[in-house]
């Protein structure tokens, strides 16, 4: 007989014994709506109220029936997944479902072209990637207009045209002398230092801007826009540079517009006379934003921050990037979370709940008059636009907008519901809780700084950025309820239910986080580590 051979675990090794650590390590073999069952060893099913919704992927629940139900059919019915390159007539039709929402909710009628993909993070990056061709192609643009000007200027020289230059284009320039005494002469020796800085500047790296705290993905293009250092830093030389800004000054975006512009010299022939002049280099690809930032600790835009981010970026030409991945879809009381503050982005991305919790669909949305039709002969994707994702998704924007958008009202009435007992425990226990954020059915719960507990487990957690995983284990284990901070503001537990969050989920979540902080205020970290581990399974 072969020896029984221990099973290692090759899927993430490191996690899954972190996640052992923390008592979180348990296996989910069942959903619906806010709830997560798991098996106990003696085989007894164990309900978990879900208060994290798949990152904010479940906005009408788990296993939603209508959409299951929906599903189901297409499969049944042997629906095409893989018939790329030919007629989606479905994905212009959710296209057209999401432009007239779009309409209503910013009442500006200028259609937005659809790019589909997979995921939020990939969302992101094509948003990212057509902003950049779009910016190579002005500048093909501006350097094809220089090069028509220097034709014209060596034409003008021959017929003795004057030259008239500012000293500080000169000392740029590098010409050293006066080459308006040259003559023609003069004129081709500036000609000749245009292009060899024009050239040298042309190759002027992109730079893109983004508000400190900002998470837009993992990849490597996307990740190069979330602010978090641990996640960034590794692989900034992969790609294109950010610049991150504390957009809470009023003036700091438009600083750094201005630090970060180029210009490149053009020549211009008028009345027998070349000049040279500076035409502003495409330089700054766009600016990334979310409507509420949720990684950074849950964060709402105002809609003054939103005006003044508008303005300076129609004023610089930069495209916006408004990512609704985690806020969009009704989270926030409105199918978009940006027109609470009257902020339209020049490209718009929605993914998690977009897939209505079953299909992964990822849209990348282009206003019309930035629209590049090139980069449809540039990019795809194998999976993107499928039917089956894509009716999925056309299925769960008309579950949102049904009964003239009653799921919006849902997130907005649940919401403040939920946010009233978190409200509650910042006032009760302010000595625990530090702020409660957020909008809709998308909201944070910041807790106090413990790394001077007098507790180690705690003060070692708190330390370590992992204070809110430690209060996760604890609320799973005890109190059957699944919250999790964010990422990068781990001391911020976040609350992204579903639509259908009812009053006794929401009473069970004030026991458990009452739970929680009667602990802290304990400083007890073996019942935050060890608590309940029992019962856990």
């Amino acid at each position: 007989m072969n020896p029984v051979v221990e099973k290692l675990e090759l899927a993430e090794p490191h996690l899954a014994n972190w996640l052992s650590t923390l008592g979180l390590d348990v296996e989910y073999v069942r959903s619906g709506g806010n709830t997560l069952f798991y098996r106990r060893a003696d085989g007894a099913e164990i309900p978990v109220l879900d208060l994290v919704g798949g990152y904010g992927s479940v906005v009408l629940g788990h296993n939603n029936p209508e959409i299951v139900a929906y599903a189901k059919s297409l499969l049944d019915g042997g629906t095409p997944v893989h018939a790329q390159f030919s007629r989606h007539p479905y994905a212009n039709d959710l296209a057209w479902k999401i432009n007239g929402i779009i309409h209503r909710e910013f009442g500006d009628p200028e259609p937005y072209s659809a790019i589909f993909a997979n995921s939020g993070a990939e969302a992101n990056e094509v948003a990212v990637k057509h902003a950049e061709l779009d910016r190579v192609l002005k500048l093909a643009e501006l350097l094809e207009g220089v090069a028509a000007h220097a034709e014209e200027a060596r034409a003008a020289a021959g017929t003795g045209a004057r030259l008239e230059v500012s000293a500080e284009a000169l000392a740029a320039l590098g010409v050293e002398g006066d080459p308006a005494r040259e003559g023609g002469e003069g004129i081709e020796r500036v000609l000749d230092a245009v292009d060899r800085v024009n050239a040298e500047r042309a190759g002027t790296a992109p730079v893109f801007l983004a508000p400190e705290g900002s998470f837009h993905g993992k990849l490597i293009g996307s990740v190069q826009f979330t602010h978090n250092p641990g996640y960034r830093t590794p692989f900034t030389a992969l790609a294109a540079r950010c610049r991150f800004v504390d957009v809470s000054r009023p003036e700091a975006l438009t600083e750094a517009i201005d630090e970060e512009r180029r210009s490149l010299f053009d020549l211009q022939v008028e009345d027998g006379t070349v000049r040279v002049v500076e035409r502003e280099l495409p330089v700054i690809g766009a600016f990334l934003l979310e409507p509420i930032q949720g990684e950074a600790g849950i964060r709402v835009f105002d809609r003054e921050t939103a005006r003044r981010i508008q303005d300076a970026c129609a004023t610089a030409d930069i495209p916006i990037v408004v990512d609704e991945v985690q806020s969009g879809m009704g989270r926030s009381g409105a199918f978009f979370a940006a027109s609470h503050i009257g902020l339209r982005g020049d490209y718009i991305t929605l993914a998690k709940s977009l897939g209505g919790g079953i299909a992964k669909a990822a849209l990348t949305l282009v206003r019309g008059s930035r629209y590049r039709t090139d980069f449809e002969l540039v990019h795809s994707s194998t999976y993107a636009k499928d039917s089956f994702s894509t009716l999925v998704a056309a299925k769960t924007v008309e579950l949102l907008e049904a009964d003239d958008g009653k799921a919006y009202r849902l997130a907005e009435t649940r919401g403040n519901q939920l946010l009233a007992v978190l409200e509650g425990l910042r006032k009760e226990f302010g000595d625990i809780v530090a702020d409660v954020r957020g909008r809709g059915l998308m909201l944070g719960l910041e807790f106090h700084d413990q790394s001077g507990s007098t507790s180690e487990i705690i003060r070692e957690q708190a330390g370590a950025g992992l204070l809110g995983y430690l209060f996760s284990g604890y609320l799973l284990r005890v109190h059957s309820l699944r919250i999790f901070p964010t990422a990068s503001a781990t001391n911020t537990l976040r609350f992204e239910p579903s639509v259908y969050l009812t009053d006794e989920e929401i009473a069970r979540t004030e026991a458990g986080l009452r739970g929680l902080i009667a602990v802290l205020r304990e400083q007890d970290g073996e019942t935050l580590l060890h608590g309940g581990a029992a019962s856990a399974g």
